[in-house]
């Protein structure tokens, strides 16, 4: 979610570099605010978007960059979730360094804010301050059964195998044939593929130990994966898709009816959307393997009404699906139900409908609708100094160049705000200075970008002694002795 990415990771590391000021003219402007009155900014999130947003803002001369982050480990969905096997994905992790490494930059992993501090203290502290904390809420299904044990969202899955300390208790039983996915993203075919790879293609990776072993020992062969819509509105990129129908040992498990009338549609598509459905379609022609173990496949067309318990009503042994016709055509096409029903047994369910921001203070605007902090161009509503940017600020969608371009934006709206005297300069702010304090006398100690990487040369060591590329701390008190050692 939001870590796909469609273009080259050497393109997107060339729009990170500190271009001269005789290019910026509105950073140069900037740049001419006297030393006294150093603009300080506080950043909340050290994902994506809190890193691509520092970095934007350090091109102004003499400002002065904070990222404050809950975990003692930064990087946010980069390291928790990007699939295991995306190794290249994550190199993107060097250029959030370098920012982290800027003589004006400082990372303070840690600290809850709304929680260890409000956002009220860090408007006191700071000129400004960007909420980039992201979307750690899960989408509701709001169907009967969805609580049952066997029913897991696709963040807390991910969480699980990319070791996110929350997640480390997850436990998933994978002694079932049939896992059900439902929703098509690139989310939904990570774990379907996660699911099915052979365990040797993911041993190399970063994947934690505990997932390994029990994927290992995983008796699920077959996955489908559903969505409410059709072939031509499926949510996913070719990369994944491709990757999901070349699985070793898996073969392509599709119904030719979901696909009646496409090749006639396919003339008019766009070419990113043509080329997709026509590996799709190449799949359902070709069928795969008869002699493959597992299957993958899409069901189309499908809603969930009902998770369905076992006899004893203690666990999810499958799922009741509505029948959908599509009403209108093209990206804007609507699902609307039949009336016609379809039970699929499983013992695996994954609901990867979408990842949901939740309020981090009371004294910040929050949409409950739209899940979003409600905003103009990243100017919060209504409250001057206060920024957002990410899935916060636009809702969980797009791949990572959406939420490098999304928070490039929003650095220069601050830029702008800070030019036009909207923010008042003259005023010297204490910055990290005054909540590093407050939060000693609250107990809370924070970790420095310095012993993160004590940390990550742990579970590199870690790593290296398994023939991994790491081996990720799952447990925050190990992760906070390591830091402070």
């Amino acid at each position: 979610p939001g870590l796909h990415c469609k273009r080259p990771w050497n393109i997107l590391r060339e729009r990170t570099f500190f271009p001269p000021a005789e290019l910026c003219p509105a950073y140069s402007r900037v740049r001419g605010l006297s030393s006294s009155s150093s603009p300080r900014v506080c950043i909340v999130g050290g994902g994506p978007a809190g890193f691509y947003t520092a970095q934007q803002l350090l091109k102004v001369g003499n400002a002065a960059v904070d990222i404050y982050e809950r975990l003692p480990v930064p990087f946010g969905l980069v390291r928790f979730g990007v699939a295991p096997d995306h190794p290249e994905v994550k190199n993107v992790i060097n250029t959030f360094t370098q920012t982290a490494q800027h003589e004006r930059c400082s990372f303070h992993g840690n600290v809850n804010v709304g929680k260890d501090v409000t956002i009220d203290e860090l408007r006191q502290a700071y000129h400004a301050v960007v909420l980039s904390y992201g979307a750690e809420g899960n989408r509701s299904m709001g169907i009967p059964g969805e609580d049952l044990p066997g029913v897991f969202s696709a963040k807390d899955f991910v969480g699980w195998y990319n070791g996110l300390p929350s997640n480390k208790e997850l436990h998933p039983d994978l002694s079932f044939e049939t896992a059900v996915i439902l929703g098509q993203g690139n989310v939904a075919l990570d774990v379907a593929r996660i699911l099915l790879a052979p365990v040797e293609m993911l041993k190399e990776t970063d994947i934690t130990q505990n997932a390994l072993e029990a994927l290992a020992g995983s008796k699920v062969r077959r996955v489908l994966i559903v969505g409410r819509r059709g072939p031509l509105q499926i949510a996913c990129t070719i990369k994944e898709l491709r990757e999901m129908v070349n699985l070793p040992n898996t073969r392509a498990d599709m119904l030719p009816a979901d696909f009646e009338g496409i090749a006639e549609a396919l003339k008019d598509l766009p070419r990113p959307r043509k080329r997709l459905t026509e590996l799709m379609m190449k799949a359902v022609k070709e069928g795969g393997d008869d002699k493959a173990e597992k299957c993958c496949g899409f069901r189309f067309f499908r809603s969930p009404v009902e998770v369905l318990a076992g006899a004893d009503g203690k666990r999810a042994t499958g799922i009741r699906l509505a029948l959908n016709k599509l009403e209108g055509s093209g990206e804007s096409a609507r699902a609307e139900v039949t009336g016609q029903l379809e039970d699929v047994d499983c013992g695996l369910i994954i609901s990867s409908i979408g990842y949901k921001s939740i309020p981090i203070d009371p004294a910040v605007p929050f949409d409950p609708r739209r899940a979003i902090v409600p905003n103009e161009m990243g100017r919060v509503q209504d409250t001057a100094g206060l920024y957002c940017s990410g899935w916060v600020k636009r809702g969980p969608t797009g791949v990572i160049a959406t939420t490098m371009n999304d928070s490039f934006d929003t650095a220069h709206v601050l830029i702008q705000d800070m030019e036009a005297g909207k923010l008042d300069l003259s005023v010297n702010k204490p910055g990290a200075q005054a909540i590093t304090a407050l939060l000693q006398t609250r107990g809370v100690r924070t970790v420095l970008f310095s012993q993160w990487e004590k940390i990550n040369a742990e579970e590199e060591k870690r790593g290296k002694s398994q023939g991994k590329a790491r081996e990720k701390l799952l447990d925050v008190d190990e992760m906070l002795k390591i830091a402070w050692s």
